[in-house]
C-alpha cells in the first residue's frame, strides 16, 4: 500500500449495481466521501467484493432491488464467508441519473461540451456510478429518518 491510498477507519459502505454482463461497484464513507467505484464482469464480482471487503471496513452492501437483486442476493450468501448485512434500494431512475453524475464527475472536453448534456453518451459503462447513487439514496433515506 503506498502512502497516497487512503484507508478509512470509519466503517464505509459498498454500493452494488448487479448486471447479467458487468457490474458496478463502489464504496463511500458514511460521510459520503467516494473511496473506489470500478465497473467489473459480472463473473469476478464475487471476487473483486472479497477483495474490497479484506481492504476496507465495509459494514453493510447497499444493492438496487430490481430484476436480478433476490437471485444476487441468494448467490451473495452462499459464496462469501461471512455474513455481510445487505439492504435494497429502490434503484428507479439511477441510470439516467448516473449520465448526468457521469459528466459532474468528468467534465466534457473538447467538441462533446458543444452537445446538450441529454445527447451525450458517456464513453465507458456506468454502472459505478449506479453503485454510487444507491449508496447515496440509501445515506439520505437515513439521515431523512432521523429528522
Amino acid at each position: 500500500m503506498n502512502s497516497s491510498e487512503f484507508t478509512p477507519t470509519q466503517p464505509v459502505i459498498l454500493g452494488f449495481d448487479p448486471g447479467k454482463d458487468k457490474c458496478g461497484l463502489a464504496v463511500m464513507g458514511l460521510d459520503r466521501k467516494l473511496h473506489y467505484h470500478e465497473v467489473v464482469p459480472s463473473d469476478e464480482a464475487i471476487a473483486t467484493i472479497k477483495t474490497l471487503r479484506q481492504k476496507f471496513p465495509i459494514s453493510l452492501m447497499v444493492m438496487g432491488d430490481q430484476t436480478t437483486a433476490k437471485r444476487w442476493k441468494q448467490q451473495l450468501q452462499q459464496e462469501l464467508s461471512d455474513q455481510l448485512n445487505i439492504m435494497l434500494v429502490d434503484e428507479r431512475y439511477t441510470s439516467l441519473e448516473a449520465r448526468d453524475r457521469y459528466w459532474q464527475m468528468y467534465p466534457p472536453k473538447g467538441i462533446m461540451k458543444l452537445l446538450p448534456q441529454g445527447m451525450r453518451t458517456p464513453p465507458r459503462p456506468i454502472d459505478d456510478i449506479v453503485a454510487i447513487l444507491l449508496i447515496e439514496r440509501y445515506l439520505n433515506r437515513l439521515t431523512e429518518s432521523a429528522k
